[in-house]
């Protein structure tokens, strides 16, 4: 089968291209999804990309003969699924190669804000010694968790030896024994949104999902809570939330935004008591690491005629 994999500027594609080609021999590997060298696109059976490269429909259409699409990450909401199922062309994502990497982020982001790091480091950069910072401790607080996938559990095990007391939102609930081990308990959205000092947002973006946190429930989070949000951004309204980090009430910690790169003028990036990153929470070299081994080997299985993993559905 031919295999094309197309691979995002800031990833070294002659690394990519000398691995690939160590285990499928002839694929084509580009930096653009509609760039016809090295190799016809006509002739691609299998494409595999990153969460990081859109697929307009005209461009899906270049590839008449695709078969297989592999999302070498976790999100996919850059593959027009429906057409893809209306071609017959089978999805699959690559499910919990990064949720260790997104776990560390939240604590990391949460303890900065928790003990206002941004601040002190720029003071201490203007050559200010602040004789108290007003940190507070991460022990003794309420940590909510909204979704209990992957990436939700590695946040709650990690959770674990701050002494924290864990709640949790999701669809669909745990077992009780998983419960236990976690140390979770579960509670609906409106309690956890109203009892935290922490919120974490784990879902992926759904019609159901899409403003899970609007502007009721932004009002109702405890005064100098902290939200962090490394999931979607269409999961909170982001008026509501500039609202309330106007009013200097909560905290935010966002590493997604509806345009990326977002507009940096925006009012969002005046706040303070805010941390700001790259939608990098996920983007570690052992994550990557591990996302392009998963990837491959769901290729390769696919190539073998066996069904793939982690397919995806419309």
């Amino acid at each position: 089968m031919k295999v094309r994999a197309v691979v995002p500027s800031f990833i070294d594609v002659d690394m990519v291209k000398s691995r690939l080609q160590a285990v499928v021999p002839g694929v084509q590997v580009a930096g653009e999804l509609v760039d016809d060298g090295p190799g016809p696109m006509s002739e691609v059976e299998i494409l595999a990309l990153t969460p990081f490269t859109p697929i307009p429909e005209e461009a899906l259409g270049r590839y008449p003969k695709l078969r297989f699409l592999q999302v070498a990450g976790t999100g996919y909401n850059n593959v027009p699924l429906e057409l893809c199922q209306k071609r017959g062309i089978r999805v699959s994502n690559v499910q919990g190669a990064n949720a260790k990497s997104v776990a560390e982020h939240v604590i990391m982001v949460t303890l900065a804000l928790l003990r206002d790091l941004g601040n002190i480091d720029k003071g201490m950069r203007e050559g200010f010694w602040p004789p108290l910072t007003g940190g507070h401790d991460l022990a003794g607080k309420v940590f909510g968790i909204v979704g209990s996938g992957r990436i939700g559990k590695e946040v709650a095990r990690r959770l674990i030896p701050f002494e924290v007391s864990v709640i949790y939102y999701d669809k669909f609930r745990l077992k009780e024994d998983e419960e236990r081990t976690l140390g979770l308990t579960y509670v609906e959205l409106p309690e956890l949104v109203a009892s935290s000092d922490i919120i974490s947002l784990h879902l992926p973006l759904s019609s159901e999902t899409k403003g899970i946190l609007g502007a009721k429930e932004l009002a109702s989070m405890k005064d100098d809570a902290i939200l962090v949000n490394t999931a979607r951004s269409e999961l909170v309204d982001l008026v509501a939330l500039k609202q309330e980090l106007g009013k200097g009430r909560i905290r935010a910690a966002l590493d997604v935004y509806p345009e990326e790169p977002p507009n940096f003028q925006d009012d969002l990036f005046k706040y303070p008591a805010t941390v700001f990153t790259p939608h990098s929470a996920g983007v570690t070299l052992e994550a990557q690491e591990r996302l392009l081994t998963e990837a491959l080997r769901n290729v390769l299985r696919f190539a073998s005629g066996k069904d793939p993993l982690y397919e995806v559905k419309a």
